[in-house]
């Protein structure tokens, strides 16, 4: 691991999953050489207010203040206000604590004031004191709908709102026709030694940020490792499973190294799924296997010290 103290490393998080290894990340590296490019297509507004799911989940776990049985949210938050909404009839479908509250307000606040979102996601993170750079993937509105046999759904409609209801038949990402990387995202991709793709959901996590132009090829050219977010046929969290069997697609580790063939180098699955190894390989790719699951935090460095040890042996 000592080599890694003078590389730049890359994660790309979306999700509670993506969180948890950016967290075991940050762990191990210095805070100058790591950065997280986080998934925005999640964001949305709900009553006056900017609201970046992922972004938040990524800096409350990297702070060391999130939720651990939810994943997202802070721990020990409290809901007066949500309380207060419902009984005056207003939205309360999503699930804002108090302590919650404060970081939409400051983020609207902020932006309103001029500042761009990955200045906002700077300073939110300053505040907190995480000692990473946390980028949200793009400055600019780029939304992830679901297509659905209702119709299209904006994702915290489908995901929240609905609870994966409906059964899925596509995505589609609105504004990606003009949405550009952030610079500063940009500029961490072009000094990366490795990129690391979290175990994020592969279809509306990290589909949103390879969306954007020019970050294909970018990875194309850098050594790339993406860790399975599907262990024994099923998703760790969230409802990538019965999205990929909707779509007609195997729920399987397998399935999700097909999803970035091509792309990644290196894959990574859960030793329960050691099986597969062959069968990645066969895409090009190399395979290892070891324990993933990070539900416990003392397991994210061990997770992430693997996950670098096995990059380092594809450089």
């Amino acid at each position: 691991m000592d080599s890694w103290g003078g590389r730049r490393v890359v994660a790309l998080a979306g999700g509670v999953g993506g969180a948890r290894l950016a967290d075991g990340l940050a762990r191990l590296l210095p805070a100058d050489r790591l950065t997280v490019i986080v998934n925005t297509g999640d964001d949305f507004e709900l009553l006056g207010l900017s609201i970046s799911p992922d972004l938040d989940t990524v800096l409350y776990t990297l702070a060391g203040v999130a939720d651990p049985a939810r994943g997202w949210g802070i721990e020990g938050d409290t809901f007066h206000c949500l309380e207060a909404l419902r009984s005056l009839g207003d939205p309360s479908w999503f699930q804002i604590g108090d302590r919650d509250l404060a970081t939409h307000l400051t983020r609207t606040q902020l932006l309103r004031a001029g500042m761009t979102l990955t200045q906002v996601s700077s300073e939110l993170g300053r505040r907190l004191k995480v000692l990473p750079r946390v980028l949200p993937m793009s400055d600019d509105l780029l939304r992830t709908w679901v297509l659905t046999e209702e119709g299209p759904l904006p994702f915290q409609e489908y995901f929240v709102r609905r609870r994966c209801e409906p059964r899925v038949t596509g995505f589609r990402f609105e504004g990606e026709e003009s949405a550009q990387p952030s610079p500063e995202a940009l500029g961490a991709l072009d000094t990366a030694d490795v990129v690391i793709i979290c175990p994020s959901n592969p279809l509306v996590s990290i589909d949103p940020i390879l969306r954007l132009p020019g970050n294909q090829a970018k990875l194309a050219n850098l050594p790339c490792v993406a860790v399975s977010p599907i262990v024994g046929g099923a998703a760790i969290k969230g409802p990538l499973s019965k999205m990929l069997l909707e779509l007609g697609r195997a729920s399987s580790a397998l399935e999700i190294a097909r999803h970035y063939q091509g792309l990644a180098r290196g894959f990574v699955l859960d030793q329960v799924d050691a099986e597969l190894s062959t069968q990645v390989e066969v895409l090009g790719m190399r395979a290892a296997s070891f324990p993933t699951m990070m539900i416990e935090a003392r397991r994210r460095a061990r997770v992430a010290e693997q996950v670098l040890d096995f990059a380092e042996s594809i450089l």
